[in-house]
């Protein structure tokens, strides 16, 4: 077999010449790893997770109020006490461009860009990531959306689609194309050459566009781009065999559940990104539990009313512990996300958990206001990544004039503290700080990232 001190690989550089303008990335072939590497770029892939809650959380109860080490667990909180020592809450972060916005915090959860009518979004830092890992995997990354649109965005500003039933996400990843490799190489090949036509025509018709239709066109154009590069992928990716799925692992995902049963559905997606990182056929993932607008009811804890309805509820006891009830649970599922990547081992023998960064968290804080300063997230993982974890980061505390928080004389926090989660006390706690530095640690060499304008220190 060939392998990297025959060279036997390399493309002359005349043919590269040529092909500059359709380069896409290939998987990195054997051939290609130094003989005493391989054993070393096996054992060290790096991944990340995204999961999105929408509509902020009910943070009276969600806050912590001690930093460092030695803080409590709040109620909504508390399923995560038992992975104290690898998670990092985080208090006092924000997004300076959706400040004063309301639905559409989502968009910039993983970009950092700015909300507004005129304004184009940018690369989710997902994606920034799957530009390093994706050379490695068979797929970029696995966007999941449970409704709505998914997390991700590319350089262009343009949104990648959402996976959504779990059948239809385990087919896609680990099952053989119906009809057979064949039949699938001539399907993408032709639909690649039905792209390409489509190009040659939307190029004509370019010149004859006025400079607003020209934008339009542009995000139309890099759409069809988005779609040539992942249909090349899938065809350089269908020589190389399948991973092989386990009874259990099979039997544990390959299933679609019914909205009322919200758990089974969560933990199934968990279970699948588990199964992608296990199996290296991803390094990337995200999932939106719903959108802002559209975020969906769970009917089998009691809970009839969408959590979007929830989340303006206006001081309602009711809604409010309904809103609580609803955070816990949604936490309850991350908690098994983590325990699920604890235990079970990558290609190398090693814990998920190590080598994977799991972000959660939301785009606002106070949905009944859309208050989105001091937003709810929590880090989990990435030990072997060079990640500490163990404490509460509160960025809230390190602000010039800030006197604590506001608690009653029962201990617990009073109304008072929605001002903190509608406007930022620390005004240099930018979210993509955060971003930046899960950027970096997954290899990504840069010293920005959004509007970020320091990197924390974890």
């Amino acid at each position: 077999m060939s392998h990297f001190l025959s060279q036997s690989w390399l493309i002359d550089r005349r043919h590269a010449l040529r092909a500059l303008g359709t380069c896409i990335s290939l998987p990195m072939l054997e051939c290609m790893v130094p003989l005493r590497a391989a054993e070393i770029a096996a054992d060290s892939p790096k991944r990340s997770a995204f999961i999105y809650l929408a509509n902020g959380v009910h943070s009276l109860n969600y806050q912590i109020t001690k930093s460092g080490r030695d803080y409590q667990f709040s109620r909504s909180l508390k399923p995560l006490e038992k992975h104290r020592e690898v998670i990092t809450p985080i208090s006092g972060l924000h997004h300076p461009g959706a400040l004063g916005h309301d639905h559409g915090c989502i968009n910039v959860w993983l970009t950092g860009g700015k909300m507004g009518p005129s304004a184009r979004n940018t690369i989710s830092v997902d994606q920034k990531m799957a530009e390093i890992t994706a050379p490695h995997t068979r797929y970029p990354s696995m966007d999941v959306a449970l409704t709505g649109a998914s997390l991700a965005w590319t350089a262009d500003g343009v949104r990648l689609p959402a996976l959504r039933r779990c059948s239809e996400i385990f087919a896609s990843m680990f099952e053989e194309p119906k009809g057979g490799k064949a039949a699938q190489r001539r399907n993408l090949r032709h639909k690649g050459s039905v792209l390409d036509a489509n190009l040659d025509e939307v190029r004509q018709l370019d010149k004859d566009l006025g400079t607003e239709d020209k934008g339009r066109m542009e995000q139309y154009l890099t759409s069809v781009r988005e779609a040539e590069i992942r249909t090349r992928r899938a065809d350089a990716w269908l020589d190389t065999p399948l991973p092989a799925i386990s009874d259990p692992d099979r039997k544990r995902t390959n299933r679609d559940i019914a909205a009322t049963m919200a758990g089974d559905y969560f933990r199934t997606v968990y279970d699948l990104m588990v199964l992608a990182f296990q199996t290296d056929v991803t390094r990337v993932a995200t999932f939106s539990l719903g959108g802002e607008g559209d975020a969906f009811s769970i009917p089998e804890i009691g809970i009839t009313e969408s959590r979007h309805q929830l989340s303006h509820h206006g001081g309602d006891p009711g809604y409010m512990e309904k809103l609580t009830n609803y955070d816990t649970f949604a936490i309850e599922q991350f908690s098994y996300f983590l325990t699920r990547l604890a235990e079970t081992k990558d290609l190398g023998g090693k814990p998920l958990l190590g080598s994977t960064m799991a972000l959660f968290g939301s785009g606002m804080c106070y949905g009944h206001s859309h208050g989105n300063a001091n937003l709810p997230l929590v880090l989990a993982g990435g030990s072997d990544l060079g990640l500490k974890h163990g404490s509460h980061l509160d960025f809230n505390k390190t602000a010039a004039g800030f006197n604590g928080y506001s608690v009653g004389a029962d201990g617990a926090l009073t109304s008072a503290h929605y001002q903190l989660c509608s406007r930022p006390v620390n005004t240099d706690a930018h979210m993509s700080n955060l971003l930046l530095l899960m950027a970096q640690r997954m290899g990504v060499e840069t010293d920005q990232f959004g509007d970020s304008n320091k990197v924390i220190t974890l």
